[in-house]
């Protein structure tokens, strides 16, 4: 409503200072739009807030006039969940950055919402310690939308997602109120742990403002090895020797399919550092204490794998540039925009035994739908969470309801989730309940409705609040 609308921007412009508070022309183009599936959308305005009063002083006025809030962090999220409304006032916490403690007895560090993840990693090891979250984005993403994504990442079959790495966390409610909980002890059962609302709610419950990161100890070495296996039987039988061999060690167990490692070294032109082909490839991280003892056990391991028949071919790192060269196999998908052109891509969890037999089917089913379609299969494979690239082979527009459709029924079918890491947004919203029940989506519209009476907060991004909307 434009009356409305023009006396919350009086009253936004009154209460910051013109630094803050972005209109019309003078909004960044990177404000406009969070993924290239969505439309570009024109909110009413971008406020920029320094302190987490500001992001409450923000919301306090929003809702006084009525006017809808999205929150956005470094906008390199997958799913539209930082998307532009028409209308509304776009709140970007990226002027809410940096490092206000870090606490070795405790092995915390307090950040505030904008602060880009590299920072973070950068601090803590400066400070002897390690951040596990670890993700391609790391110097775009901000950890404020890491949080409200609950973002997975590389180290999760070791470290978890992220909401493993947060002790206290301080947020913005739609009203205002600002709840400031930063707590720095692992034990604290006083009470129900509100923060878990908030992790992995994509804004649409509260701001998040600031947090407390638990840290790890840094790792002493690293070691690493690339693997050839002759069938996907043969990489589960290694994920389970790997987890008992291993142990706490192992911190990455990643699975490349033969049509994603064609891509990666052909297409994209990373070196292979193993010779021959082969159905699926393997890239196994472990960090450990010391290289003297753990990495003549990381080999001796590696060793006797080969010697059971589970490995047909193997390179083992002798080096950190050996891992790299190892990682930037697996991490050549950044490439794939630029060499494969527009592709949807997508972000699932399986049950892993049954993770090949869905990209069989997937490939299958969009083979059925889709003409000329392509897809390529890869992911985290050790802690659920399965990755794959789908296009049609030179349509100058990519057919994405037909692809999404193809692989979410796929997914239903397989018993798995939509979203492993990433996020519904926007863009997975209408598939939210092939992976949860109605009783479950009925819980999350009381839970929204409780805290957000006026649906003014990132409204209509993970699910609409009328049943079957």
């Amino acid at each position: 409503m434009p009356a409305r609308s023009d006396a919350c921007l009086a009253a936004l412009a009154a209460a910051f200072p013109p630094a803050a508070l972005l209109q019309g022309a003078d909004i960044p183009a990177r404000n406009l739009q969070d993924t290239s599936y969505l439309p570009t959308e024109a909110p009413l305005a971008v406020l920029r807030p320094d302190t987490p009063e500001g992001v409450a002083e923000v919301m306090r006025i929003c809702a006084a006039h009525g006017v809808a809030v999205v929150p956005q962090g470094g906008l390199t999220g997958l799913a539209g969940g930082a998307h532009p409304i028409a209308g509304a006032v776009m709140l970007s916490l990226e002027r809410l950055a940096g490092i206000e403690e870090i606490d070795p007895a405790a092995a915390t560090m307090t950040v505030r919402a904008g602060t880009p993840l590299e920072v973070i990693q950068r601090a803590a090891d400066d400070a002897g310690f390690f951040v596990a979250l670890d993700l391609g984005a790391r110097g775009s993403c901000q950890i404020g939308g890491n949080l409200g994504t609950n973002a997975g990442g590389n180290r999760v079959i070791r470290y978890g997602m992220a909401r493993e790495m947060v002790l206290g966390l301080e947020y913005v409610l739609p009203d205002g109120t600002l709840v400031t909980s930063l707590n720095k002890m692992i034990k604290n059962n006083a009470g129900y742990d509100l923060k878990q609302l908030f992790i992995g709610s994509e804004g649409t419950l509260g701001v998040i403002t600031r947090a407390v990161l638990r840290m790890q100890p840094k790792p002493g070495c690293v070691n690493a090895a690339l693997c050839g296996m002759d069938s996907y039987g043969d990489v589960v039988a290694l994920l389970g020797q790997a987890r008992r061999g291993l142990g706490p060690m192992l911190s990455a167990f990643e699975v490349m399919w033969a049509d994603y490692w064609h891509e990666a070294t052909v297409t994209v032109g990373v070196r292979s550092p193993l010779g021959g082909a082969h159905p699926f490839y393997v890239l196994i991280e472990a960090q450990g204490l010391s290289e003297d003892i753990d990495g003549p056990r990381f080999q001796s391991w590696i060793e006797s794998q080969f010697e059971a028949g589970l490995i047909a071919d193997a390179a083992i790192s002798q080096s950190m540039a050996d891992v790299g060269a190892f990682w930037a196999t697996r991490d050549a998908c950044s490439e794939f925009g630029s060499r494969l052109g527009p592709h949807v891509a997508f972000d699932v969890g399986l049950p892993v035994a049954v993770m090949d037999d869905f990209a069989q089917a997937c490939k299958a089913r969009l083979a059925d739908r889709v003409p000329d379609a392509f897809s390529v299969y890869y992911g985290h494979i050790g802690d659920g969470n399965l990755h794959l690239i789908a296009l049609s082979k030179g349509a100058q527009v990519q057919p994405m309801t037909q692809i999404s459709a193809a692989v979410y029924e796929t997914v239903r079918d397989f018993g798995g989730t939509v979203s492993a890491e990433h996020g519904i947004g926007l863009l997975k919203k209408p598939y939210l309940g092939y992976t949860r029940t109605p009783q479950e989506l009925a819980l999350m519209r009381r839970l929204k409705a409780a805290i957000d009476p006026q649906g003014i907060l990132n409204p209509g991004k993970v699910f609409d609040m009328e049943e079957g909307a």
